[in-house]
């Protein structure tokens, strides 16, 4: 097999899935659509690959050859894959934070009639 594609072959196999992941991460919940959930989710997005990456390479440089020869195959997956998650569950819960739940508060408080004296009777 080719070196290269040998190396990379846990993301080849696990992209599927990993654009499936982003997808739903991207899409959902549908509101607040602002600049700044956008920055947010390419920025998570980009982390989440650059660290499926980086913990592929890891896992299939530091596997030892001794027990298989498809070990680092299942190491470097293993590894990636937990990254991944790792990485857009952290993300989710910060975008819940820090974006879309104060987006829903002021969505709510918008919604509450007013309560000034000039609107009583």
């Amino acid at each position: 097999m080719n070196p290269s594609i040998e190396l990379n072959l846990a993301l080849i196999l696990f992209l599927p899935w990993y654009a499936i992941l982003a997808c739903l991460y991207w899409l959902f919940p549908r509101q607040p659509r602002t600049l700044q959930r956008w920055m947010f989710d390419v920025l998570a997005l980009t982390v989440a690959v650059l660290a499926t990456v980086i913990s592929m390479h890891w896992g299939y440089r530091s596997a030892g050859r001794v027990y298989d020869t498809m070990w680092p195959q299942i190491l470097a997956t293993s590894v990636s894959y937990g990254v991944f998650l790792a990485v857009m569950t952290a993300a989710w819960y910060l975008r819940r934070r820090f974006i879309t739940a104060p987006h829903a508060a002021r969505v709510t408080a918008g919604e509450l009639p007013s309560t000034d004296s000039a609107s009583a009777p």
